[in-house]
């Protein structure tokens, strides 16, 4: 199917390539300058992760964050790592490191999800 590429769409889009960690639904409408709702906000992220353009990241929070896929030009979408958020300034990062995942016979691996809180670099050395 053919996606519109709307005002709101293309700011998303820009705003989670520049980002050098992910963002929270509330962080995006935080620095868009177009009027897009709530709901048109969430619909563009998960059509995002659906075209594999970005993937998702449940925090310890509860929240959901969204990370720019830095790879989906190889179309080798590696998401078998922990993310870290900084309890202090709300920092969501992925760790780069990847984690062998083991499965039973005939299981697929569909997604993976898995968060570490503490404190960031920058928020100790302040």
């Amino acid at each position: 199917m053919k996606r519109r590429n709307t005002e709101s769409t293309n700011e998303i889009y820009a705003l989670l390539k520049a980002s050098k960690s992910a963002l929270s639904h509330d962080m995006i409408r935080s620095k868009l300058t177009s009027n897009a709702d709530r709901a048109t906000i969430y619909r563009i992220l998960n059509r995002f992760c659906e075209d594999k353009l970005v993937h998702k990241v449940m925090g310890d929070d509860g929240k959901q964050y969204f990370a720019f896929c830095t790879n989906c030009q190889e179309k080798k979408h590696k998401h078998n790592h922990f993310h870290f958020r900084c309890t202090v300034c709300g920092k969501v990062e992925c760790l780069t490191s990847e984690i062998e995942i083991s499965l039973p016979e005939n299981y697929v691996f569909q997604n993976f999800n898995a968060s570490i809180s503490g404190v960031c670099s920058e928020c100790m050395n302040r």
